[in-house]
């Protein structure tokens, strides 16, 4: 075989280099700009699961010929993209690169607890810690959501990035039937619900739509 074949259709490099890109713009107009200091590298990566959008896991990956050498991860859960936008999506790459810088520059909560320090570095760069996802969540918590602030400076950055260009072009969810048409699956795993006014939970699929029957507010995926 003379050297490596150059692949005829370069999903995997284009998808990630588009995340790496994202990381990179992020990087210098989100945090640079508002802390004054750059995440060191890391490794992006799609992981699929039950309930997560995506989370932050520092020194997850070891050099294979420097084993001293490790690396975090920022993965995002390519399950939680259909019926997103590529703003909302991008949201949470920026969500867990809060937990990055929080976890070199910070303090951060024990666990998975999200912190007040936290909380405010979110809404440093535009993003409001929530636990409903919606307006009147509270910002703390073991899991805590978000919502873009249309003036905030994540979505200044994010809309000049799709005026370049930028675009996210997969996620999971599609097959193909014997007959040839394009179907959309759905997720058969169950997703958790909450009511953010009196806490009751429930399961059901991830494209439900609940209402809590002793309060009458619609529930919110956890």
């Amino acid at each position: 075989m003379e050297g490596v074949r150059k692949s005829q259709h370069a999903v995997t490099g284009t998808e990630y280099l588009t995340l790496a890109q994202a990381f990179d713009d992020f990087n210098t107009e989100l945090f640079y700009e508002a802390f004054g200091n750059r995440l060191p590298p890391c490794l992006i990566t799609y992981d699929r699961g039950r309930t997560h959008y995506g989370y932050f896991a520092p020194a997850r990956f070891q050099h294979r010929r420097a084993p001293h050498v490790l690396t975090d991860e920022i993965a995002l859960n390519p399950d939680r993209f259909y019926g997103r936008s590529d703003r909302d999506i991008l949201s949470t790459l920026v969500h867990e690169m809060v937990h990055c810088h929080q976890a070199h520059y910070g303090k951060p909560g024990r666990g998975r607890y999200h912190n007040q320090e936290w909380a405010e570095q979110m809404e440093t760069v535009g993003l409001m810690p929530s636990t409903t996802g919606q307006p009147g969540g509270q910002k703390t918590g073991e899991r805590v959501r978000h919502y873009v602030l249309a003036s905030g400076l994540f979505n200044q950055v994010v809309q000049e990035l799709f005026k370049a260009g930028l675009a996210l072009n997969w996620q999971s969810g599609v097959a193909t039937s014997t007959g040839g048409q394009v179907l959309r699956r759905v997720s058969r795993t169950k997703t958790t619900f909450h009511c953010g006014h009196c806490g009751q939970k429930a399961w059901a699929k991830p494209t439900a739509q609940l209402i809590c029957g002793a309060c009458q507010w619609r529930m919110q995926a956890s």
